[in-house]
């Protein structure tokens, strides 16, 4: 049985509107222990807590964690973290249980906790983008790519294609767009793991059950886009890496050093 969330409502203000979680878990196939793992003296998790900090959109921030160990390093560095069940079967399963927590927000800001040098203005930006638009459900973020850039066909780069409005069209693994002619100025965008969701929309997403092109893709995103959201996409110049692997961890603390 799962031990009582250590996040309690009444830590936070009546006026909370946008909640900031960080997915953490232990049992990445990769990189098990990834959110502890030690860079420039401080545990990963504790990098994009503090850049989150930065944050002035952010009404309240905290942790999502299956794991005491977790647990206990987000109480020691003095963050906020609530305990989720074992069992989700994707991370936004997991943001839903923890904002549970915290019902007086009415955005939910999904930042993963692998990410030591995002940039707490695209945070804003998202948060921003939901507070000023009521008719979007979803808001997320992606990189433009030279057309002839090797990650427009790696399978792990997630590309995305939108509207000339900016909103989502279609995600995949595959190339995207396919270029049979050159269009000058048309950049393919790497699609970016951060997401921004109302709450009416989070928990009626985590309701659908996964959709086919989610499943055939391993995607997801494509759940929203099969069940009609609009998922606006903002571009962004922030490039910041991820950490899958403890080579990455070494990269990522190569760049903190010099800095």
């Amino acid at each position: 049985m799962l031990s009582q969330p250590f996040v309690r409502v009444s830590h936070f203000p009546p006026a909370i509107h946008i909640l900031g979680i960080l997915p953490a878990r232990w049992a990445s196939t990769r990189f098990p222990g990834k959110p502890l793992h030690p860079i420039a003296g401080k545990p990963l998790i504790q990098h994009v807590w503090d850049r989150c900090l930065a944050c002035s959109m952010l009404d309240a921030l905290l942790v999502a964690t299956d794991d005491t160990r977790i647990r206990d390093a987000v109480l020691g560095f003095g963050g906020k973290v609530v305990m989720t069940s074992p069992t989700h079967p994707t991370g936004t399963d997991r943001i839903a249980e923890a904002a549970r927590t915290v019902p007086q927000a009415t955005h939910i800001v999904n930042i993963q906790g692998d990410e030591p040098l995002i940039d707490p203005a695209l945070i804003d930006e998202l948060a921003t983008a939901m507070a000023n638009d009521p008719a979007l459900d979803m808001a997320t973020a992606a990189n433009p790519l030279d057309p002839a850039d090797p990650a427009v066909r790696d399978p792990n780069v997630v590309k995305v294609v939108t509207s000339l409005s900016g909103r989502a069209l279609y995600f995949s693994r595959s190339p995207l767009p396919y270029f049979r002619h050159p269009v000058a100025g048309l950049a393919v965008l790497r699609h970016k793991g951060i997401y921004a969701y109302t709450r009416r929309f989070l928990e009626q997403f985590v309701a659908w059950p996964p959709s086919p092109l989610e499943r055939a893709e391993s995607l997801e995103q494509l759940r929203a886009l099969e069940n009609g959201a609009a998922i606006h996409v903002i571009t962004t110049t922030d490039t910041s890496p991820g950490v899958d692997t403890p080579e990455q961890a070494r990269h990522i603390e190569w760049l903190l050093t010099s800095r």
